[in-house]
């Protein structure tokens, strides 16, 4: 049988963030866990303890497992001693600490484990990253929310001593220590790690909006399957996340081809799935080099093909999956003009297709709530291929209409992304969301 449970990480040695993102890979590389939920990681000052001490990193992190609750801590036991973790003094500084709080709804007190954790309820380290991924789970002794449990928090209730019935040498981890703190900021580590232990594909990532967003959920810690049709900009692409220390692996594929849509989606899932985030931000270019010059018919098949049969296709398979599975979130690529309209040849074909994807997330998301979240972002002017080349009266014009007096850039629109995919959008789903300085019309 299939529980629920929530571990608490802490880091105050080291490379803290390092070892949370250590022990995160940890905990999803076990075959017997399950990784669904991982909050942002937050910083708190200790208290308590020897002085000196410097601040704590800390997280929740929500898993799914058939282990026993002596079996899950017995493992992550060995997590920590597998991470260098070493027990020299009472309540002292640690590179790692993993406690288990809760395990379903299970009440248990033995010689070697009670759960719910405690006290749980009067530590601010636990309680903030926990209501920031499961703020409805209601605790099995109180009774309440976590999110009410954070709301009646009093950091002035906190004792300064650790928990009476931890082991003096604390060797079992019975009840470990962790970090501790007032209502903390959340902790600033390369712009936060909310994504930590998920998988994202981003379709169309070799360039411009698709790999600014391939980078952008990198560094909050997702590990990001970047698709393209070409190898070399793949790979680059991918070894530019692992320069700055993310995760990626590559897949190619090219999305006017059905059957390349679902291998696509066959592949990410059976070599690197379950999937947690999928971004449909592959679009075919109808405006630069020869396709320039395509007629209208031929570069509405296009658009037709790539921007809509791929994106609705693949979007339904994926979030198929992730219904079953439980979790996931799905953003499609729309624009700002599609249902305001823009004369010309490309309003008439953008209008046409985006409109479709923007209507089709809508229905998407009906079909697929609550567990699968679905949205859409509608960029305006953004400073893509077409953008840097373009006309100095359309320089002029772009400005012009554009409220904020600027052309987007892709990474305006990646973090929307980002937002959108996080556990801080929990409850956004459905909706087409415009990223374009200000434009109303």
């Amino acid at each position: 049988m299939t529980v629920t449970a929530y571990i608490g990480l802490g880091s105050n040695l080291g490379d803290r963030q390092a070892n949370l993102d250590g022990a995160l890979q940890a905990l999803q590389d076990h075959e017997n866990l399950e990784v669904t939920q991982v909050s942002s990681y937050y910083e708190t000052e200790p208290v308590g303890g020897p002085p000196g001490q410097g601040p704590y990193l800390n997280a929740v992190v929500e898993v799914q497992t058939d282990l026993s609750a002596d079996d899950l801590l017995a493992a992550l036991l060995e997590i920590e001693q597998d991470l260098g973790r070493v027990r020299r003094e009472r309540h002292g500084p640690r590179s790692i600490d993993l406690d288990l709080l809760i395990y379903g709804d299970r009440r248990l007190d033995t010689s070697l484990l009670t759960v719910p954790h405690p006290r749980m309820h009067e530590r601010g380290f636990v309680l903030e990253p926990f209501a920031e991924i499961a703020p409805n789970f209601v605790h099995p002794v109180l009774g309440k929310t976590i999110a009410e449990l954070w709301d009646e928090f009093d950091p002035s209730e906190e004792d300064e001593e650790d928990d009476e019935d931890d082991d003096e040498d604390d060797e079992d981890d019975r009840i470990s220590t962790g970090a501790r703190g007032e209502r903390a900021p959340r902790a600033k580590t390369a712009g936060g790690r909310e994504l930590a232990g998920m998988t994202a594909l981003v379709t169309g990532a070799t360039s411009g909006i698709g790999r600014a967003i391939a980078l952008e959920l990198a560094a909050a810690g997702a590990r990001v399957i970047v698709h393209g049709r070409d190898s070399e900009a793949a790979t680059a692409v991918a070894d530019e996340i692992a320069a700055d220390g993310g995760q990626a692996q590559m897949l190619l594929g090219n999305l006017i081809q059905l059957e390349e849509c679902r291998r696509l989606v066959d592949t990410a899932w059976e070599e690197w799935g379950p999937l947690d985030i999928w971004i449909n931000n592959a679009g075919a270019d109808v405006l630069t080099g020869e396709a320039a010059d395509w007629p209208f018919a031929h570069k509405l098949r296009e658009l037709m093909e790539v921007d809509v049969m791929a994106s609705l296709l693949m979007a339904r398979d994926v979030g198929r999956r992730m219904q079953e599975r439980g979790s996931g979130a799905i953003v499609n690529m729309g624009w700002d003009k599609a249902d305001v309209g823009m004369a010309g040849d490309s309003g008439q074909l953008f209008a046409a297709t985006k409109a479709a994807v923007m209507a089709f997330t809508k229905s998407l998301a009906l079909s697929l709530a609550p567990e699968v979240r679905v949205n859409c972002l509608a960029p305006g002017w953004i400073r893509t291929a077409w953008g840097q080349g373009a006309s100095q009266s359309w320089q002029q014009r772009v400005i012009g209409e554009t409220p904020l007096e600027r052309w987007g850039t892709p990474e305006d629109v990646a973090a929307a992304a980002r937002w959108l995919v996080s556990p801080a959008a929990a409850f956004i789903t459905g909706q087409v969301i415009r990223v374009n300085g200000g434009v109303v019309r």
